[in-house]
């Protein structure tokens, strides 16, 4: 299948420039590409990683990727879709995150290997030394403010109020691909569908300066079929940094899509074939109370993700915490796998009994629902069944001289750490 067919089968293209322009430019022999990513944090999410894979299925295809990290453009901020102007944040953080960002891409495009390896580009190293006025003349020139109004990322600033920092952000990042064109022949840009007009500035301003032609294509903003967008703007970000998002927690969010996207996002986000997910689709369409997608779909992006390791370790906390089997965990595991949950730090002076302890803790709101659910069995230390009213906590309950893990009922954790 031609590579550029696969990526419409998979639903990775939004909108292009010129379909057929591009179909051919990838069907002449080896086409050079990049995608841009700014340093508005200090690791990359989900999000981010839809246009990474299709970078890679590109590269996967026997075309050259250029990754392009925004040291320049992280300092000054993409206004696309965005509601209020972002923080600018210090040289030195932007130079930190572009670090860490470049460490991350390396883990998904191959760097090394073949005439079409990967290489990696800083737009700080062009803009750093390049003065205003000559940047105003050789560059600004081309766009006229009409064009640069019309784009819809600033049309819906204007009325709340734009500076001209964030209203300049299109030139730069259409200035990064006319020297990306001039000095590595780059013809493609890709990125995403919110990036449309500050990525077609890039285009015409190859074809104004230079008399040239670049091609653009977006891949779609990722939404769940009730159309929430993945994102750190939505306050629900998937982290590729395992410190930030561990791989416990990536697992779960892929085991908790929802069935009418977990088909989609096999397409999207794995490189299964499509003659395989036809099957998977089949099979989990016949049961799908067995979770079949979404537990290959949890197999393949977090070991893509974070490798083979971290998934085994991500399923053996996943099954070990739904059996309540804590003991059989190790510390970090039982950290990664019950982070976020309800934590109380026992006090040297506590000697408390399990039903002081559940109302201190904030397990229970009373002492009287702390004895029902202690007499009802409804409570577990450590995956052990307590139904001792009078039951102390001692040392042989401190995991690792740690932690202390409470159970009420099926699912609720609480974390007690010394």
């Amino acid at each position: 299948m031609h590579i550029f067919d696969e990526l419409k089968e998979r639903g990775l293209v939004f909108q292009t420039t010129d379909e057929e322009a591009l179909r051919k430019a990838l069907e002449e022999g080896q086409l050079s590409y990049y995608t841009g990513y700014d340093p508005t944090a200090d690791s990359l999410h989900l999000g981010h990683l839809v246009a990474i894979l299709t970078s890679r299925r590109l590269q996967l295809a026997g075309h050259k990727p250029y990754a392009l990290v925004g040291g320049a453009t992280g300092l000054i901020g993409d206004p696309s879709f965005k509601d209020a102007e972002r923080s600018l944040q210090t040289k030195e953080t932007v130079q930190e995150w572009v670090r860490s960002i470049q460490g991350q891409l390396s883990r998904f495009l191959d760097f090394e290997n073949g005439d079409n390896k990967a290489e990696m580009v800083n737009n700080y190293d062009w803009f750093g030394s390049i003065s205003f006025i000559d940047f105003l003349r050789d560059v600004g020139k081309y766009f006229t403010v009409n064009a640069m109004m019309s784009k819809e990322s600033v049309k819906k600033r204007i009325e709340t109020g734009i500076s001209y920092t964030e209203f300049a952000y299109q030139i730069m990042q259409g200035y990064d691909f006319y020297v990306l064109n001039q000095e590595h022949n780059v013809t493609l840009q890709i990125g995403g569908s919110d990036q449309w007009g500050n990525m077609t500035a890039g285009t015409e301003l190859m074809r104004r300066k230079a008399d040239k032609t670049g091609h653009v294509m977006t891949v779609p903003l990722i939404t769940d079929a009730t159309g929430k967008k993945f994102g750190k703007s939505e306050g629900n970000a998937v982290w590729l940094n395992a410190d930030k998002t561990s791989p416990y927690e990536m697992y779960q969010f892929w085991m908790n899509v929802m069935d009418a996207d977990a088909v989609r996002f096999l397409k999207i986000f794995t490189f299964l074939s499509l003659d395989e997910i036809e099957e998977i689709r089949k099979q989990f369409e016949a049961a799908p109370h067995e979770r079949l997608a979404q537990k290959i779909l949890a197999r393949e992006v977090v070991t893509l993700v974070h490798g083979e390791e971290a998934y085994k370790e991500a399923l053996n906390i996943t099954e070990q915490l739904f059996a309540g089997n804590i003991k059989n965990l190790s510390v970090k595991e039982l950290k990664q796998g019950l982070r976020g949950v309800p934590n109380y730090q026992v006090q040297a002076e506590d000697n408390l009994n399990i039903v002081e302890l559940l109302v201190t803790a904030g397990v229970v709101n009373s002492k009287r629902q702390a004895r029902e659910d202690v007499q009802n069995g409804a409570i577990y230390v450590n995956g052990e069944r307590i139904q001792d009213l009078d039951y102390v906590l001692s040392d042989s309950d401190k995991l690792e001289n740690e932690l202390t893990v409470i159970r009420r009922g099926k699912k609720k954790y609480f974390v007690l750490t010394y």
